[in-house]
């Protein structure tokens, strides 16, 4: 390898953090022609995943370095979200819930790309491509090692789970779920209510989120919310909340009374 493309390969090393997926598309973009990015595996610099993405040679990338990529380098949507993000967040630690299970969100007119089905990640992922919120509320920044990437931020996460529920998760784990949530920013949540497209989610949050007695809650302007029109039976044999007009596992309703 000649001195300049031995100087472009280091400064391409040195400007981007270990543990990240390069994108074909993206190093070309970046002055990395299709031949020199070949010539970068065949010098064991890089190694191919899939096609059209490379990762550092003998580099240990996880699916936040794959999520990096996405965000960063293709413009995407894709977020980790839903039970991962809390996860992240550290608000799942009294849950008995699976690890091994990503959840993953985007805009509805998105899609995984290709290299990222080929590459064995050693986890399951669930992948969610809806418009039931905007691509750009809600969103926190997470540091990973020694790169960022954004994922839901605690109250967009629990929109996520109920959008979910009651197939994925359970209603009664995500009540256990809410009841964690008692700081979060009246603000963000008011802006999140106001644009949700999904009926369900919107009245399921309200009512998980008075059943938990949580005091931001009064700061919440109802009546700038559309919660629809008509009953939602999110289960069978259920009981009725007329306020929130949704029919809810008992379960949830049988636990105030056990406390009296």
């Amino acid at each position: 390898m000649d001195n300049d493309n031995r100087s472009k390969i280091n400064k391409l090393l040195s400007s981007n953090p270990s543990g990240i997926v390069f994108t074909s598309s993206w190093l070309t973009d970046q002055g990395y022609s299709l031949d020199l990015q070949k010539r970068y595996r065949k010098s064991h610099w890089f190694e191919s995943i899939g096609s059209g993405a490379m990762i550092r040679a003998e580099d240990n990338v996880g699916f936040e370095g794959a999520i990096f990529a996405m965000q960063n380098q293709l413009n995407t949507t894709f977020h980790p979200g839903g039970l991962t993000a809390l996860s992240m967040l550290g608000k799942t630690h009294y849950l008995e819930l699976g690890s091994s299970k990503v959840f993953l969100f985007a805009l509805a007119k998105e899609h995984l790309p290709t290299w990222f089905h080929q590459y064995d990640w050693g986890l399951d992922f669930s992948v969610s491509l809806t418009d039931f919120l905007p691509p750009n509320i809600g969103l926190v920044e997470f540091e990973v090692k020694n790169f960022k990437i954004k994922i839901s931020g605690q109250a967009r996460a629990m929109f996520e789970c109920l959008y979910l529920s009651p197939k994925e998760n359970s209603l009664l784990a995500c009540f256990e779920l809410m009841e964690g949530l008692n700081n979060l920013r009246p603000k963000t949540v008011q802006e999140l209510l106001e644009c949700c497209k999904s009926v369900k989610v919107k009245r399921l949050f309200l009512y998980l989120a008075e059943k938990a007695g949580h005091s931001w809650l009064s700061y919440i302007k109802f009546d700038e919310i559309d919660l629809g029109k008509g009953k939602r039976s999110l289960v069978k044999n259920g009981k009725y909340i007329p306020k929130y007009q949704i029919t809810v596992p008992k379960e949830l309703e049988e636990d105030d009374q056990g406390e009296i």
